[in-house]
């Protein structure tokens, strides 16, 4: 609910009905909703801070997979040729 949708209900209610919200009600349900408003403000960032910290780890964890692949096929490599030294 945003702020204005907020404000636009409390407009509506009669202060003077019996059955309408007090004025202390108000004041509450109004701090609520601005509370609520800061909350997702606050996770929104939050959300936007992990997904940036995901795509750096997912960047990381290729780079080494990368890594590793060159190791292997480099140590393989030294394996044949200690082998065909062996033999020869």
């Amino acid at each position: 609910m945003t702020r204005a949708l907020a404000r636009s209900i409390l407009k509506r209610m009669n202060p003077n009905d019996p059955n309408s919200a007090s004025a202390l009600d108000i004041d509450k349900l109004e701090t609520q909703v601005d509370e609520l408003i800061r909350t997702i403000d606050r996770l929104k960032e939050e959300n936007r801070n992990l997904r940036g910290k995901q795509q750096e780890l997912m960047s990381e964890r290729a780079e080494l997979i990368e890594k590793t692949e060159l190791a292997r096929s480099r140590v393989e490599a030294m394996i044949s040729r200690l082998r065909s030294i062996e033999t020869g």
